[in-house]
């Protein structure tokens, strides 16, 4: 099943992919979906960000990365940051190099605490595309990501959530700008497994629906420009694509 959160006259509502529609529904996270009866074509429906998380964590896969005794770690990203298909991400000006980093991002369902590897899908609502910019030159001073990870519409997620994955272990990553793929991957290369990072992360901390995991970028970040076009297209799942300005 497809979801996605779309712009109209009443305000932002959530609907599935049906045929060439969108069908309204009234609550994502219900254990039974429940439609309004009412839809809107898919030619010219406006997709907002397919959820609003209260809570964005981000996943850094030290073991690989540096000499840090842990083999994982979490960090917290502002939801204020959270943009939507083809908004403008105002990169940052006079802060060095900035990069994009395609990620798949998993939407969790329900209350989710102490997962394990083997039921940590059951509370999952489904994935989609993150992108993690990030102003690279800032990591070496600001080590709780707070300068390298906040901007505006630094966060762009969607362009819906896909409920049936066939493999989240296993999703390629295809990062372009302005049409020319410059990064091939996925969530197969990540250091530590989709699974495994929903079991750490909920580990310490409790996770409610709509909260958002981006599980890290296998070697997809791709520094860019005022200008650019990126298109961030994960296996199963669709194109998230954006411009920066």
């Amino acid at each position: 099943m497809r979801i996605a959160r779309l712009e109209t006259p009443e305000g932002p509502r959530s609907a599935v992919a049906v045929d060439d529609r969108w069908d309204f529904i009234i609550d994502p996270f219900a254990r039974e979906i429940i439609f309004t009866g009412d839809s809107t074509p898919m030619d010219g429906a406006v997709l907002l960000a397919p959820v609003q998380p209260g809570l964005v964590v981000g996943i850094a896969h030290n073991l690989t990365n540096n000499n840090h005794v842990l083999p994982i770690q979490a960090w917290q990203k502002s939801a204020h940051t959270v943009a939507g298909p083809g908004d403008e991400i105002l990169a940052q000006r006079g802060v060095g190099t900035v990069n994009v980093e395609g990620e798949l991002a998993v939407v969790i369902g329900r209350s989710a605490t102490a997962l394990t590897v083997e039921n940590a899908f059951d509370y999952v609502l489904g994935f989609t595309v993150a992108n993690d910019v990030t102003n690279v030159d800032q990591v070496p001073v600001d080590e709780k990501n707070f300068q390298s990870k906040s901007g505006v519409n630094y966060t762009p997620l969607g362009p819906w959530i896909e409920t049936e994955v066939a493999d989240p272990e296993n999703v390629s990553t295809e990062v372009a700008i302005n049409g020319e793929v410059r990064a091939r991957s996925g969530s197969f290369n990540l250091p530590s497994s989709v699974a495994a990072t929903l079991a750490y992360v909920t580990r310490w901390l409790t996770l409610e629906p709509g909260d958002v995991i981006m599980t890290g970028a296998p070697n997809t970040f791709v520094a860019v420009h005022p200008g650019d076009r990126v298109d961030i297209t994960l296996e199963g799942i669709g194109t998230l694509s954006s411009t920066v300005g």
